[in-house]
């Protein structure tokens, strides 16, 4: 009797891929759904418990109070102005830190990670700078460059470049041997086999620092903010503080979380438009 074999005719083909495809597809959705499932139920059970008692209203807000905060910032605009504006002056800051640390950290990570004798040279002023607790540094450029985007665009820099760096110098020093020795035989000096070979091979550890980074990039504009600043939504968060204004802090996370999201999903789509190469996860685990 002949065994059974898969049916390997391009219709069966199709239907097997269009299984997994659908398959792929109620996934996401089951996944989407569960997210948002969460969410409403942990602002649910917030909102129960400050109309109850259970939580302090007063400390702790509550989400209705938070959404009418939030259309009020919309409608009325803020004490600092409109809330368009605060949005715009971190989203400036933040970008503007991440795009001067990630090129520092990119140039200087794979620089160092090319040429071993300078990385042994400057490895342990780099190692002593990391140790520093970067956030206390906020209060330093605030005297160095004044209330405006320059003292926290550098907070930013200053958090942004370390992971950026490292993960470059990992990745240049990670490139398999035998393509640099590959393309030294095919003739190609030191610049093009740091271009051609080392860039590309190091493209994958940079992105994975580029998600993070970004956020440290918010974070380091938002610290500044709240230390000392005309506009955005650290000061948003101090000016609710000093008023004892818990539904307006809250009101800015909330904000500064949606930015960050939206951020991480722009990153996301061009990271998939980059490495559309790489074989998709399938989503099963295995």
């Amino acid at each position: 009797m002949q065994p059974e074999t898969a049916d390997r005719t391009p219709a069966a083909v199709t239907s097997r891929t269009e299984q997994r495809e659908r398959a792929a597809r109620n996934r996401k959705l089951t996944v989407y759904a569960m997210r948002a499932a969460v969410l409403a139920g942990f602002l649910g059970l917030w909102e129960i418990g400050a109309r109850t008692g259970v939580i302090d209203p007063f400390n702790f807000s509550q989400p209705s109070r938070i959404w009418d905060q939030i259309q009020q910032w919309i409608t009325h605009g803020t004490a600092q102005g409109p809330l368009g504006e605060q949005i715009g002056y971190t989203l400036y800051e933040a970008l503007g830190g991440w795009v001067i640390g990630v090129i520092g950290g990119v140039l200087l990570g794979i620089t160092l990670g090319r040429i071993r004798f300078l990385a042994e040279v400057f490895g342990p002023y780099i190692k002593v700078l990391n140790a520093i607790p970067r956030i206390v540094l906020a209060p330093v450029f605030l005297i160095w460059f004044g209330l405006g985007p320059a003292s926290k665009v550098a907070s930013a820099v200053v958090l942004v470049f370390f992971p950026v760096f490292f993960n470059a110098f990992q990745g240049a020093r990670e490139v398999d041997r035998n393509l640099v020795a590959n393309a030294r035989i095919l003739g190609a000096g030191d610049r093009k086999v740091t271009l051609q070979v080392v860039v590309p091979a190091a493209t994958t550890w940079i992105f994975t620092s580029l998600h993070v980074s970004f956020g440290f990039a918010l974070i380091g504009a938002i610290v500044g903010e709240y230390i000392g600043a005309t506009k955005g939504l650290g000061l948003l968060v101090a000016a609710a503080q000093g008023t004892f204004n818990a539904a307006g802090v809250y009101a800015a996370m909330a904000i500064l979380a949606v930015v960050a999201l939206l951020t991480e999903g722009l990153l996301t789509f061009a990271e998939k438009r980059l490495f559309r190469w790489k074989p998709a996860d399938t989503g099963d685990g295995r």
